[in-house]
């Protein structure tokens, strides 16, 4: 795992909390800029997974290739 999935997945769950606080207010802008933040965190997350995918790639993890 690297900071972009640690950074993205912190960012959703800050964007569903911010999200569910501004239904509890009534605050369409807070809904708003919550669900904003989920989109931008999960973009974040697949960004590292993209990373982490790549770099990984290579290095024959996963594999049982006979010798």
């Amino acid at each position: 795992m690297n900071t972009y999935q640690i950074h993205g997945t912190i960012r959703t769950i800050a964007g569903i909390v911010q999200e569910q606080a501004g239904h509890w207010v009534g605050s369409r802008r807070q809904v708003l800029r919550g669900l904003q933040r989920q989109v931008l965190g999960a973009a974040q997350k697949r960004q590292g997974d993209i990373q982490y995918a790549d770099r990984h790639a290579g290095s024959g993890q996963g594999t049982n290739r006979a010798l």
